[in-house]
């Protein structure tokens, strides 16, 4: 028998030194690395190589983004208050006896739109505080003796439906000047000079008030709405004393107010998208929303003059939605509601 030293002995004789000593080498080599094949965990320590991905990658479990919430989910979230004046109150939309009691100074209605857009989502919570005659002012101080309607709001708010800008360009007195008038007398048209500069003071009220209910409510989304034209701009539709040109004019006064409104809502909303904000403020164009159905067409959504002839003034209900019209304002709300701000909220499931 041989031992290992004859076998070496031998191999030297026949291969050669040189041969030898490379199949030493070969053999350590393999020595060294088959275990490391073997077991990939030494491999990926020593070589950087063969490292396994981790379970949740492979199966698709690792963390993604949230998604953000669609709009109707994150309006109806949290509780929901109707703010404003008149066209929001539902005054020209009473229905029943309690509509039409005087000492409910704020006049708000069984049929105002307030009431359907509330039956359409599932709030937790909320209320009605539109009051009849409110401007910006009224809405941050109160009116009638009632609390600020912004006292309202707060941080559980989610949905917040307003409009507001009608009495602070007094549109009432407006329209008086145009329907107590002497014949030829250009009294309504006239009122120009006073409307502007009432729209220029609204053009700065308006911006901090939608701010302040943002402030209160960071989640809410803010619908802000625009007037409905009210006149058809046919001779005698209204059967008050107002001529075409009269209702165009007047039409035009309700459009230019309509952009004051519809301005500072964008640029509310642009401040709130701009800082990351949960909410948004949204404007909802009503000015064509009683198109055909104007006072005095056949099937209106909006009531012509109705004269008290015991006090010789009009009555408060003139050129105010009916319950129809409170009704297609209504739609237009619940329509915008599931629209949304036309940008991503920033609120995630």
């Amino acid at each position: 028998m041989t031992g290992p030293g004859s076998w070496l002995r031998q191999a030297r004789e026949r291969f050669g030194e040189r041969a030898v000593t490379a199949v030493i080498l070969l053999a350590l080599v393999l020595v060294a690395v088959v275990p490391l094949a073997a077991f990939p965990a030494a491999r990926c320590e020593v070589f950087g190589a063969g490292c396994r991905v981790p379970l949740a990658e492979v199966r698709g479990d690792a963390p993604r983004a949230p998604d953000a919430l669609d709009p109707a989910t994150a309006a109806a979230a949290g509780s929901y208050v109707a703010l404003g004046d008149s066209y929001s109150a539902g005054v020209g939309a009473e229905a029943t006896v309690a509509d039409q009691n005087p000492l409910a100074r704020c006049h708000r209605t069984s049929k105002a739109y307030y009431h359907a857009v509330a039956a359409a989502f599932p709030f937790k919570g909320g209320g009605f505080y539109a009051c009849s005659g409110a401007t910006v002012n009224d809405v941050l101080h109160g009116r009638f003796g009632e609390p600020p309607q912004i006292g309202r709001v707060d941080a559980n708010t989610t949905l917040v439906t307003l409009s507001i800008g009608g009495n602070d360009i007094g549109f009432s007195k407006i329209i008086a000047g145009c329907v107590v008038k002497l014949p030829w007398s250009g009294s309504c048209t006239k009122q120009g000079g006073d409307i502007a500069r009432r729209m220029a003071a609204l053009r700065t009220a308006l911006p901090d008030l939608l701010d302040q209910i943002t402030d209160r409510a960071p989640r809410a989304r803010v619908l802000v709405m625009g007037y409905p034209h009210a006149f058809s701009e046919v001779n005698g539709a209204a059967g008050d004393n107002i001529s075409v040109a009269e209702q165009r004019w007047l039409n035009a006064q309700t459009h230019d107010l309509n952009e004051i409104i519809k301005q500072a809502a964008v640029e509310a909303d642009d401040r709130v998208d701009a800082a990351g904000g949960a909410g948004s403020v949204e404007f909802v164009d009503a000015y064509g929303a009683f198109a055909g159905h104007e006072a005095g067409s056949g099937d209106p959504y909006m009531n012509g003059l109705a004269v008290n002839l015991s006090a010789l003034e009009a009555e408060p209900r003139s050129f105010h939605p009916t319950a129809r019209g409170q009704q297609a304002l209504a739609a237009l709300f619940i329509e915008q509601v599931k629209k949304g701000p036309g940008r991503p909220l920033h609120q995630y499931r």
